[in-house]
């Protein structure tokens, strides 16, 4: 096992080119640099330092630079190892849950936003649709999570409601007896939503697109391959909105819900809690 104290030594050397100056820098005498040298030289079985006459120069051999390389990243790690250990809350990482289908760019400046003023929280995301995040949620492996759901289906720290519409593409929408979809997978409430409103109203549909990105699902709309329902804030500038016009039934709003695993909070979470609830509401005022 390679001593950091040895390695830091052999750093200082390297880089000052000198016993002399190596241990003004580590504050300890010549000769004790240079007996921590031998010490390392003779534990890793190889000269790690070529020394002039005088003694004063000194230059790496070959494997003493390869060393000496090894020993900066070793040192950098050390440290940030005791940095994360000297900070209480970078202990407790606070994991989140997102939904698979929101909006990425809209979430990562949220997120980003709250790292900014929180440096010292460390977050932990996963993303999934909402009844797998509501089984993490309630096993426990995440501590809080924003659900897209029925509205009023469970208990929550704070609830939006979220307006939903059917979307088309700019030229138009496909026509015909049975209704091409674009569908996020099994779990999604838009999904469910449409299939649901659809077959209320007695038409065929069939699902010709699905995804689990929300830009594949507004891309398979916006060329006019399928319809699809999404919030009414991810609907794109060329989308078209259908309605009982088109022969298009209303969709019922869903919700979006933060709900934690466990209550109280911890400082951390409920900093982070708090940070969500005011961006989503200053979100659905914008």
């Amino acid at each position: 096992m390679l001593d950091l104290d040895l390695l830091k030594t052999l750093v200082c050397v390297v880089d000052e080119c000198s016993f002399t100056r190596a241990a003004e820098r580590v504050h300890r005498t010549q000769s004790t640099v240079s007996q921590q040298i031998l010490r390392l030289e003779d534990s890793v079985g190889h000269p790690l330092l070529h020394r002039d006459r005088t003694g004063k120069n000194v230059i790496p051999t070959e494997r003493g630079e390869l060393l000496a390389a090894y020993a900066r990243r070793l040192l950098a790690i050390a440290q940030e190892a005791e940095d994360a250990l000297a900070s209480p809350a970078a202990l407790a990482p606070v994991r989140i849950g997102l939904p698979e289908d929101f909006d990425p760019r809209r979430m990562t400046a949220i997120l980003a936003g709250f790292l900014a003023i929180a440096p010292e929280v460390r977050l932990e995301t996963t993303s999934g649709m909402g009844s797998d995040l509501q089984r993490a949620v309630d096993a426990g492996s995440i501590d809080l999570a924003l659900l897209k759901r029925e509205p009023g289906s469970g208990p929550c720290i704070a609830s939006w409601p979220e307006p939903l519409a059917w979307a088309a593409g700019p030229q138009g929408f496909p026509t015909g007896d049975t209704v091409p979809l674009a569908v996020f997978p099994l779990g999604c409430i838009y999904r469910l939503r449409a299939i649901r409103a659809l077959e209320t109203a007695g038409r065929r549909w069939r699902i010709v697109f699905g995804s689990h990105s929300l830009a594949g699902i507004q891309a398979a709309v916006s060329s006019g391959l399928a319809v699809s329902v999404l919030p009414t804030r991810a609907l794109l500038a060329g989308h078209r909105v259908l309605g009982l016009a088109d022969g298009y039934p209303e969709v019922p709003a869903s919700e979006l819900a933060l709900v934690a695993a466990a209550l109280p909070l911890t400082a951390a979470q409920r900093r982070l809690a708090d940070y969500l609830c005011a961006a989503m509401a200053a979100d659905a005022v914008g």
